[in-house]
């Protein structure tokens, strides 16, 4: 493409930023709700859809931290070029009034354009110099709530400017005022839910649920909550924004979503009475505390559950809420004892960062799949949960 802007009748080229682990199941999230030219890169995906399409994408995405809209590619080797192909890469007196507030985040490097606070801010700049040859006046920045938001990705002598849909990240649902120490990314624990596998037609339990962040994302997920819902986008200030087609994704999303009587049993156990009403609160502001159960309790004390098959979720400590590793190790022990006399026929999802604590459960991992948990290295980890028998089980990292 040139350096000049998309037309609206053409397809929208697009990428979703992921988190690391999640590329493939991403895409698939990304083809269900309709794009089309899928490719998973690191940390993203590209791909292409039409305007309902991306307003979808929006509204109905759970894992990706942004939705960026490419709008124009041009060659960039330095300072100068990308300073001449921003100003000519889209009709500014269209798409960015003085009125309007605007952000540049920089990804990627050219020569001379190694550092993306420098770069962002020659992006800066000739948007600047071009409102004040248009109009005599510029627009403020604004970093934490612009009207508009410009992504500059460089690489391999070209420059790829986007807009960003949301603005803010796509992950912060809006539920979760009140998080545990190291909280779980809402899409990472979306994207490890899907993973499972599990469609709400079984129990599900976390017996170290913290904040409650896996058990809802599962129960959003099962009932066809879509948080975005409620939020305001940026794309609805564009200069190409079609409010009756916007309004009608937003209906297709509403009549997706499911009665809460549809919901299997859904529980968690936290033995810190802090943090579990924590969990309470984030399950309330999801609207899902007719669904999600917490009950305070070490998950050594709570009784067997009745059914007998499930689903086990559990980002269990590894060396952040509690203390020495003999302490994570002993922890460890008792949660792998545990789930095997009273879970048997379950399945068990674990997020693992510690291969030494993970041993300590003495259980054989079905499958192991790598994510990046806030720049961890982790594995989520299947397990199946067979009944107890006499003969040891082989210990496994």
């Amino acid at each position: 493409m040139g350096s000049k802007s998309r037309q609206a009748s053409l397809p929208i080229q697009g990428v979703a930023v992921l988190p690391q682990g999640l590329e493939d199941i991403g895409s698939q999230e990304l083809q269900a709700l309709g794009a089309k030219q899928i490719t998973p890169r690191r940390r993203a995906a590209s791909f292409a859809s039409d305007m309902a399409c991306f307003y979808r994408l929006h509204l109905q995405c759970r894992l990706p931290f942004r939705l960026l809209r490419e709008m124009a590619r041009f060659h960039c080797d330095g300072r100068d070029s990308l300073y001449d192909g921003v100003q000519q890469a889209l009709d500014w007196e269209r798409w960015l009034h003085p009125s309007m507030s605007f952000r540049v985040d920089v990804t990627g490097t050219a020569p001379g354009l190694n550092h993306s606070h420098f770069t962002a801010l020659q992006v800066k700049n000739a948007l600047i110099d071009r409102q004040r040859d248009l109009w005599g006046q510029r627009s403020s920045i604004d970093l934490n709530e612009p009207d508009l938001c410009l992504h500059v990705h460089l690489h391999r002598g070209e420059a790829i400017l986007s807009l960003d849909g949301s603005g803010g990240s796509l992950h912060r649902r809006g539920y979760r005022a009140a998080v545990g120490v190291a909280p779980l990314k809402e899409n990472l624990a979306a994207g490890l839910i899907r993973l499972t596998g599990w469609d709400g037609s079984t129990p599900l339990t976390d017996p170290c649920c913290g904040s409650g962040t896996l058990l809802i994302e599962a129960t959003a997920i099962a009932l066809q909550r879509f948080p975005a819902l409620h939020r305001r986008f940026l794309l609805e200030s564009w200069a190409d924004f079609e409010a009756d087609l916007w309004d009608a994704e937003q209906r297709r999303a509403h009549k997706r979503q499911q009665p809460t009587n549809k919901a299997p049993r859904i529980l968690g156990y936290e033995q810190d009475a802090k943090i579990a009403q924590q969990a309470r609160d984030n399950i309330s502001a999801a609207g899902l505390e007719e669904v999600i159960e917490i009950v305070q309790a070490d998950f050594r004390d709570a009784p067997a559950p009745e059914e007998d098959h499930g689903v086990v979720v559990c980002n269990p400590p590894y060396g952040v809420r509690l203390g020495d590793s003999s302490e994570l190790q002993e922890l460890y022990r008792e949660l792998g004892a545990v789930l095997k006399k009273d879970y048997g026929g379950w399945d068990l999802w674990l997020l693992s960062g510690n291969r030494e604590l993970t041993a300590a459960l003495r259980l054989k991992a079905k499958r192991r799949i790598p994510v990046s948990n806030g720049g961890l290295d982790c594995r989520w980890l299947h397990y199946e949960l067979n009944r107890p028998s006499a003969d040891p089980i082989p210990q496994e990292n």
